[in-house]
């Protein structure tokens, strides 16, 4: 017989690090107000993952887009899943399965 909890933990499969890198993925000039919203985080929380994601060869940004206004972003082609059971697989497999309109705009050129 199969015991059900009369409550269940909140857990979801991917990390808030990976669901920056998905929204950026789908938009490279979106506002971390925006990423924060799409993420269900604080700003000052996709800073620092943005910063993580930075400072590990995941992303690169642009100062400012055209309009002055806005950074853009660029997802580093090639870049490999950090753990070992992840080991020698791309990012941009798991960014194509869960961002069909991702675009090859959202790559920085290796």
């Amino acid at each position: 017989m199969r015991h059900v909890r009369a409550q269940r933990s909140e857990w979801t499969f991917l990390t808030n690090h990976a669901r920056v890198l998905l929204a950026i993925s789908r938009d490279p000039g979106i506002r971390l107000r925006d990423v924060a919203l799409t993420c269900g985080v604080t700003e000052r929380t996709v800073q620092a993952i943005i910063a993580d994601l930075e400072e590990a060869g995941y992303l690169t940004r642009e100062s400012r887009t055209d309009d002055g206004r806005r950074n853009r972003y660029g997802i580093v082609p090639g870049s490999l899943f950090r753990h070992p059971a992840e080991a020698g697989h791309e990012i941009a497999g798991l960014l194509a399965l869960l961002s069909p309109q991702h675009h090859d705009s959202a790559t920085q050129p290796g």
